[in-house]
Parts: C-alpha cells; sequence; structure tokens
C-alpha cells in the first residue's frame, strides 16, 4: 500500500498538532490509526513499551519520528498517520530532537514493514527541503501532493 494512499483514505493526517510531550505526540498518530480501524488501542502501549525496553528505536533523521510496534502488538492492517506538531517534542534522542513530523506506521508482517513503510519513508525525506515543504503544509492535500510528487520522481530515478 503506498504511504499517499493510506494516508487518504484511513483520514489519518493531522497537521500542526499540540502534544505536550513526546508520549502524547505519539498517542495523536496512534489514535488515528485506531480511528481507521487499522490498529486497536494496545498498539499504543506497545510502542511505549518498545522505548523504554530500547530506547527511542524510530528515530529517523533529526525532526522525524516513525513510531511502529510489531504486528502481533495490535496491528490489524498496514497503515500510516501523519502528524505534524505546532511544538516540537523531545524523545531523549540528543542527535535528532526536538522532533515535529511523526509518520506513525502499522505493517501487517516485517516485509511490509521493510520494503513499503521505511522505503517509502525514506524516499520522501531523501530531498532534506522535503522537511521544511512538510512543515509548510496546511492541509492534507498539500502532504497527498507532495508525497506523490516525491513518489513521481523517485520512480524516474
Amino acid at each position: 500500500m503506498k504511504l499517499s494512499d493510506s494516508l487518504a483514505h484511513n483520514q489519518s493526517i493531522l497537521l500542526q498538532a499540540e502534544a505536550q510531550d513526546w508520549q502524547q505526540a505519539v498517542k495523536i498518530g496512534v489514535d488515528l490509526l485506531v480511528e481507521a480501524g487499522v490498529v486497536e488501542p494496545r498498539y499504543f502501549n506497545a510502542i511505549l513499551a518498545g522505548v523504554e525496553q530500547f530506547g527511542p528505536y524510530f528515530i529517523l533523521a533529526p525532526g522525524l519520528a516513525m513510531p511502529h510496534g510489531r504486528p502481533e502488538e495490535g496491528v490489524l492492517k498496514t497503515g500510516f498517520a501523519l502528524v505534524t506538531l505546532k511544538t516540537p517534542v523531545c524523545f531523549g534522542d540528543e542527535d535528532n530532537d526536538p522532533i515535529d513530523i511523526l509518520i506513525t506506521m502499522a505493517a501487517v508482517d516485517a516485509k511490509t514493514h521493510q520494503e513499503v513503510g521505511i522505503l517509502q519513508v525514506v524516499n520522501l525525506f531523501e530531498d532534506e527541503a522535503n522537511f521544511d515543504r512538510l512543515r509548510a503544509c496546511r492541509t492534507p492535500q498539500q502532504v497527498l501532493d507532495l508525497i506523490n510528487q516525491t513518489s513521481a520522481a523517485a520512480a524516474e530515478h
């Protein structure tokens, strides 16, 4: 499933959200996936438990986190949520904090997690300018347009 298709289908984009801390920021993304029927509510606690055990393992780059748990921790189907924060939050990752872009991912299996999820997000942020382009988006459609333009450009190379 394509990132943009999942976001559009699940109506799981929330821009300029308010979060007091990283846990609340992660919960916003998980709640969007719960509402869309992608994950069970327990998925949030699974992500928190993973951070407790391994640290913030899903920080991908400065300003960018990709919270996710394991398929058996409440994933019903593959999907994504994208949240930008009005005020960045810190995860305790000194190299990449503070974080203001979260792409919450739920994958039904490890292959989907690797091939679909990570690859599409890497494509999106391969161009550093896309961080600021995404931060400038004020509507879900602007986000979808940016992702689709990036995907089309990546396919041409």
